[in-house]
């Protein structure tokens, strides 16, 4: 099977300065890709650069088959993405930014209906970003990488300001969705999601892959999790 991206020797700069340094990875269709890292460990850097918001300097970025790591737009194209909640717009509704993000709204819900019931979507959407807690930015997030249809999606720790009901609830949706196709890329500080839904990932430090997590170690971290969190810490060091 194409694996819908597979990342080579990957290297990111951001202001002149290496960030991102020799990263390899693939992600299949239909599977859950974890990234974990402490904070300033290239993770975020890395997500950008993949769905084409930031440049990759060095290395091969393949797209279901296709080299697309000198072409931003073409990754921008199939990847949904979720903008950081502190760039929202303060005086747009949640409705202009998802019809400025993709499909008209009424596609979208469609489309996403168990996506938006899980985030409570509908109660949000005439309350302006400047009026919203973190909580409803992350729920509005998320439903932004949705906006139009993507084979490929990439969240930065989705589950961040989300209450216990709501996290337990997109999961499974998101769950379902990698399921029936989708490939999830997730940054994530939540071991329980990355044992318990993810299928592989990385660990990132100083820039770096400092552990491959496949879906043996994953597996194991299951039904070893004190282990298991010694030797990511270890790795996350």
């Amino acid at each position: 099977m194409t694996a819908a991206i597979a990342i080579t020797a990957l290297n990111v700069n951001r202001g002149g300065l290496p960030i991102v340094q020799d990263v390899s990875a693939a992600v299949m269709p239909a599977s859950w890709f974890g990234v974990i890292g402490a904070n300033g460990s290239g993770k975020t850097t890395l997500r950008r650069a993949i769905a084409g918001r930031l440049p990759i300097a060095q290395g091969r970025c393949v797209v279901f088959g296709e080299e697309r790591a000198q072409d931003r737009g073409a990754r921008a194209q199939v990847i949904g993405f979720a903008p950081p909640i502190e760039h929202f717009p303060a005086s747009l509704r949640l409705r202009q930014l998802l019809e400025l993000a993709g499909d008209p709204l009424e596609a979208q819900h469609e489309r996403n209906g168990d996506l938006w019931d899980a985030l409570g979507l509908k109660e949000l959407l005439d309350i302006p970003a400047g009026e919203c807690s973190s909580g409803m930015r992350q729920r509005a997030a998320i439903a932004l990488a949705f906006a139009k249809p993507c084979p490929i999606v990439i969240l930065d720790e989705p589950f961040n300001w989300l209450d216990p009901v709501a996290a337990f609830d997109v999961r499974a949706v998101l769950a379902r969705l990698v399921a029936e196709g989708l490939a999830l890329i997730t940054a994530l500080h939540d071991l329980t999601t990355l044992c318990g839904f993810c299928d592989s990932g990385i660990v990132m430090a100083k820039g770096r892959v400092s552990l491959t997590l496949d879906t043996d170690r994953l597996r194991a971290g299951r039904n070893d999790p004190v282990r298991f969190e010694s030797d990511l810490v270890a790795a996350l060091r």
